[in-house]
């Protein structure tokens, strides 16, 4: 069990101690190498996910290109919600990008929860609710900021620049990783 995983959980809901380390006590503790995956195209996301360490990448393939969409770091989720809502096969990928240690919850302990806890609904209420700003934020930016301002808005989240390879960060901002380089050099 995890301070870590009470805070999140907590961030999004108050319960009484002993609700929150009965609810954290469900979660399951994997340890994932590096490139390993925990989902695949295909397959339908049944986890809710939370990084205590390393960093997950969230990605689909396009004409054989890897376009990445979402990175998990510590204290935060990975999940693909449109299959993990709709029980539908994902068109995504999410694998590891370094050594981590994740904590997991299968759909079916979640919804056992939320007869047991009703707060837990509401915790949940309110991260799907984070999870589609956060969508709509980097959708926006997608189609609405400049390359470059996508780049320089990273560089303020250092994360991303320490542990991200290049060529996922150019995917993520939506250019090759030649014209990342040429938005770098421009920077400097």
């Amino acid at each position: 069990m995890t301070v870590e995983l009470k805070n999140y959980i907590s961030s999004y809901a108050t319960f009484p101690e002993a609700e929150l380390s009965d609810i954290v006590s469900r979660f399951k503790e994997r340890k994932v190498a590096k490139n390993d995956f925990l989902l695949r195209e295909g397959t339908v996301c049944q986890d809710l996910v939370f990084v205590q360490e390393g960093c997950l990448r969230l990605y689909y393939v396009d004409d054989d290109v890897e376009i990445s969409v979402w990175f998990a770091f510590p204290d935060s989720s990975a999940i693909d919600i449109y299959s993990f809502i709709s029980d539908k096969p994902s068109n995504y990928f999410l694998q590891a990008i370094e050594d981590s240690t994740i904590w997991y919850l299968p759909k079916a302990e979640l919804e056992t929860l939320y007869t047991q806890f009703p707060t837990m609904q509401e915790m949940m209420r309110k991260f799907w609710e984070d999870a589609v700003l956060n969508l709509i934020d980097r959708f926006t930016a997608l189609q609405r900021d400049s390359a470059e301002k996508r780049y320089l808005d990273l560089m303020a989240k250092p994360p991303y620049l320490q542990k991200i390879p290049q060529k996922y960060l150019a995917s993520f901002i939506g250019v090759t990783p030649t014209s990342l380089s040429r938005i770098r050099k421009g920077i400097r």
